[in-house]
Formats: C-alpha cells, structure tokens, sequence
C-alpha cells in the first residue's frame, strides 16, 4: 500500500471542501454530532477495506494507510481513530493477539512478522492502547475469513486435492493469484488452523501443510505414513527434474556433435557424442529409480483404496446385521403362509363376483334380442332397388309441358272475383 495509485478512489475524492471534511480529525466526543461522525467513519472504513481487497491483503497498518490516502500533501487525520473504533468492534485485530489464538507452533514457522514483532506489540501495548503505533500491523477478520476460503477452495479445484500433504512453498506458487505476499497466505493458514481444516508443521527444516480431506470435519494431525509419502512424492518431482535436465543436456550434445562434424572436428564431436552416452546411462538408472518410486505411489494408493473399500464392506455387514436383527426363518414362512391364504381368499371372492358379473349379462344379452325383434318390426317397406324404376323419357318432354305464366301473381281479392263471374257466365 505504497502510493494512492494502487486503489480506486472514490468521485468525491476531487470534492475539496468534502475531502476537507473527511481528512479533519474526528471530535474527541461522538454525541456532539452523531450524523458526521458517522458518516466519515463509514467513508475511511469502506475505503480500507477497499483498498485491501485491490491489494489483495488482509493487513493494514497506520504508516500505509496515510501514504495510501495521501491527497495535496496531506495526510488523513482520523485514521488512527478509525482503527481503534474498528479493533473495538472487533472488525480489526492485532497480529500478535490473531497468532496468540492459534496453537504456539504456528510462530515457529511464521514468517518474520511473527517470530519478531510479538515483543514489539507487547511493548506497544504496555505504552498505552490509546495510541496507534505507526508500523504495528492489524488484520482485517471478514478480509482473513475470505481469504481462508479462497485457499481452501483453490487448493479443492487443484491437481494436489488429492495429495492430503504439500509443501508451503508449493501452496505459495498455487494461491499466488489470489495471496499477494507469503505473509497474506499465513494469515489464511492461521484462519484455517483456527477452523481445523489445515495443520502446519516442519519436516527436516521443511513447512508443510496438512488439509483437512473431505469425509472429515477436521484435519488431523500429520502421521509418519503421511511423511512417507511426502518424502516419496519429493523423490519423484526431484527425479523428473533431473531427467529433463538430463534430456535436454543430451539434446544438446548431439546438437553440438553435429555442428563440430560440419566444421570438421571430429574428435570433438566423438567426445560430445561419449558424454551423451553417459548422459543418457545416467538418466536411465534414474528413469529406474523413477519407475520404483511410482510402483510404490501406485501400490500405497491401492492398498489406501482397499483400505476404504473394506471400511465400506464392514459398514454394510453392520447395517446388515442391524436390520436382520429381528429376522428369523420361522417369521418368514409364517408371513409366507399368510400371504398365501391372503391370495386364496382374494381368489375365491373374485370368482364369486365374476359369477353374478356373467348372470347380469346374459339377462342382457335376452334384452337386446327383444330390443332387436322390435325394431324389426317398426321397420319400414324396403325401399325399391334403382334398377326397378321405369325410364323418365327425356326427349319433348319438357317441350309437351305449358308456358310458365310471367304476369304478378300478386292478384286483388277484387280482380279473382271477376274472373270467377265470367267463368260462372
């Protein structure tokens, strides 16, 4: 957090007389005005914990926050005050009371923040809490808890889920895009010691790191079996480096080689080729070597496979056992039996309705020949076939026939009483 240039800063920032408001310091009581005391509190607590997630940190301390947020030579005046109402409500913590939460061993492993402030933040605190040494380091809890969850989440999702044992040094290359420092990545183990879900210790000088695997609620602590077979899987990354090593030096040589034979130098180029030999010697008695130790990986995996494999087998004789606990031969064949009587009353009493079912449908079968007989009767004369018919002359007939009359056949009562006096007449 060395420079403003590092986090985005909000619109009001180019508000002078509002930035003048909120770099004063806060007054000595809240009551005296709630509403502005409150309201730049919220503003300096939502930008450092903006400006540490950008970073993507989980620590602050006083020194980086006023070069931060420095603004036209100026430096906040409240954020002392900030801090301290934020470690209050617990949203801030110490370094040195975060890692005292944790079991002791965490400092010997620490990085130096934690072997050599501790005695510093002790001597801080004996000077009065009031005041907020510059370069004394606090933790952002919701920040460490959300870290904690991106390692364990990243770790989950990686090639090494299903390695239960890692080195720190390969965590650190694992959680780089989201730990900026290793002192980021200890507060995340810290977090997740304290959750039980990771156990840190050293091997040979070596830290590593111990997750908790899923079936489990909590990590336990690291055996010699799974010291072995870190140690193995150590062996065989080292032997797979010392091949490539030995591939491309051999690649090399016979480069070489070709290249002194064009030139004319044969001797060289023989003595470029005997050193590919013995290269190549070498990496077959690794490639050996190599091929052991993957045998062993590979029969530890199967016996852990089988070991799981008999866990479930022993589950489910329990379960077995458990629900056969009141079953016996004589209980079967006698629910058998009931069964069986069951059914031959069931069958008798269908063949009983099946009976009645048959006498109702031949009464009906009596009703429809009856209901047929009357229709039969109530038939009426057969129509005579088409062929029967007499032929309808079609020629002059329609000629034979009188003119169709086109006068009104709208007639008076008047007029029809006339014409029926002269046909009287």
């Amino acid at each position: 957090m060395s420079s403003s240039t590092e986090v985005t800063l909000p619109r009001e920032w180019n508000d002078d007389e509002r930035m003048n408001f909120l770099f004063s310091d806060f007054k000595e009581n809240r009551e005296v005005n709630t509403t502005d005391w409150d309201s730049k509190m919220d503003f300096w607590t939502g930008l450092v914990l903006q400006s540490c997630r950008e970073r993507r940190s989980v620590c602050v301390n006083l020194q980086d926050l006023n070069k931060t947020f420095r603004r036209k030579e100026r430096s906040p005046l409240g954020l002392a005050t900030v801090i301290q109402s934020l470690s209050r409500c617990g949203k801030l913590q110490r370094e040195s009371e975060f890692a005292a939460n944790v079991d002791c061993g965490w400092l010997s492993w620490g990085v130096g923040l934690l072997l050599v402030k501790p005695l510093k933040w002790t001597f801080s605190s004996l000077l009065g809490r009031n005041r907020v040494p510059l370069e004394e380091s606090y933790v952002v809890i919701e920040l460490v808890k959300e870290k904690a969850a991106e390692v364990l989440r990243i770790y989950q999702r990686s090639e090494f889920a299903g390695r239960s044992v890692l080195s720190f040094q390969e965590l650190c290359t694992l959680t780089s895009s989201v730990c900026a420092d290793e002192s980021t990545l200890c507060m995340a183990l810290l977090q997740l010691q304290r959750d039980k879900q990771v156990m840190v210790s050293l091997h040979e000088g070596e830290k590593i790191v111990k997750f908790c695997q899923p079936g489990q609620c909590r990590v336990a602590t690291v055996s010699d079996v799974e010291i072995g077979i870190y140690q193995l899987q150590r062996s065989e990354k080292l032997l797979e480096a010392r091949l490539e090593k030995l591939s491309l030096e051999a690649d090399k040589s016979k480069e070489e080689a070709r290249v002194l034979l064009r030139e004319g130098k044969k001797v060289q180029a023989l003595r470029c080729l005997r050193g590919r030999k013995r290269g190549e010697k070498r990496a077959d008695g690794l490639f050996g070597q190599l091929e052991s130790i993957r045998g062993i990986l590979d029969r530890i995996a199967q016996s852990q496979t089988d070991e799981m494999v008999l866990q479930a087998y022993q589950a489910g004789v329990t379960s077995l056992r458990f629900s056969l606990k009141d079953v016996t031969v004589e209980r079967a064949e006698s629910l058998v039996d009931q069964i069986q009587e069951l059914c031959d009353k069931q069958d008798d009493v269908n063949q009983t309705i099946s009976g009645a079912v048959t006498s109702a449908d031949e009464d009906m079968d009596e009703l429809e020949e009856e209901l047929k007989s009357l229709l039969d009767e109530t038939k009426p004369n057969p129509e005579v076939p088409p062929e029967n018919l007499p032929n309808v002359p079609s020629d002059g007939l329609l000629d034979s026939l009188p003119d169709i009359p086109h006068s009104d056949l709208n007639f008076s009562t008047k007029h029809l009483q006339e014409q029926l006096e002269q046909l009287t007449l």
